[in-house]
């Protein structure tokens, strides 16, 4: 398995200060995806022990940080290995916020229950679904591209088998 970035600090990715890993490979081929050189699943480098180990010690010592967010490619197509980062991350870092984006729907996710992209989901806190589609982009949408993708609150949807969006936590309001 192999990783094609990682920020140690970002907004742009989920709400308030995040890490970012992006996870190499993806088979949704959006047309107009931004990054389509990630679509390679031996892009970038290979996801090591020692790699790992680093990025969960820079992310356990940034106080600032609100959680973690898995891009990619998709991390779903590395369902297993990003399930096993997540649980080692937690093991120093219990309760610590996952994000994740995927081009596949939530519907499709919770399809199998027991599948490893199922035991990914359940990991994770929020989940930006849906394929990028070009027709459909919007820039003035807080973190995704196009409008059919949703920001969807995991632990909420599990409870209720349904669908439930997200709603920020963070607010700000001008007087």
């Amino acid at each position: 398995m192999n990783i094609c970035g990682y920020y140690p600090e970002s907004i742009n990715e989920g709400e308030g200060l995040r890490a970012v890993l992006f996870f190499s490979g993806c088979r949704h081929r959006c047309p107009g995806c931004f990054n389509p050189k990630t679509w390679n699943f031996n892009y970038g480098e290979v996801f090591t022990p020692e790699r790992r180990r680093e990025i969960i010690t820079e992310i356990a010592d940034n106080p600032l940080l609100d959680g973690l967010t898995l891009a990619g490619g998709d991390p779903f197509f590395s369902a297993e290995g990003a399930a096993d980062f997540i649980h080692e991350l937690r093991t120093e870092l219990p309760g610590f916020p996952v994000w994740i984006y995927t081009g596949y729907t939530y519907e499709e996710l919770t399809a199998s229950p027991g599948s490893p992209e199922w035991n990914l989901l359940a990991l994770c806190q929020v989940v930006i679904d849906g394929r990028f589609v070009e027709e459909l982009k919007d820039t003035t949408l807080p973190y995704r591209g196009s409008s059919n993708q949703r920001i969807i609150d995991i632990p909420a949807s599990l409870a209720g088998n349904t669908v439930i969006l997200w709603e920020p936590a963070l607010s700000f309001q001008r007087a």
